[in-house]
């Protein structure tokens, strides 16, 4: 059976937003990441297929829409086919 979800911070590792899952629970952690418009503290907040998600990566705030979930870390262009690009805010 697919999976349905999976957690944030899961997610911000295998699709490559933060190089450890560590790095990806303290990002979340932080409480700048929004899922849906809504700000997520906790990183076992579920993140679908369809999700709309604010990252603060590197300065800026990028826009993703998440395409697919990923079962593996795999390589760059596996994880970037999992999330679209929707822009950059700030």
């Amino acid at each position: 059976m697919a999976e349905t979800s999976i957690r944030l911070d899961r997610f911000l590792w295998f699709a490559r937003f933060a190089k450890t899952r560590s790095l990806a629970q303290s990002i979340v952690g932080e409480g700048h990441v929004r899922i849906d418009g809504r700000p997520v503290s906790k990183p076992a907040a579920a993140v679908r297929v369809g999700s709309i998600l604010g990252l603060p990566i590197g300065g800026d705030v990028r826009i993703v829409r998440v395409e697919a979930l990923p079962q593996r870390r795999g390589p760059a262009p596996e994880a970037q086919a999992c999330y679209t690009e929707l822009g950059a805010a700030g």
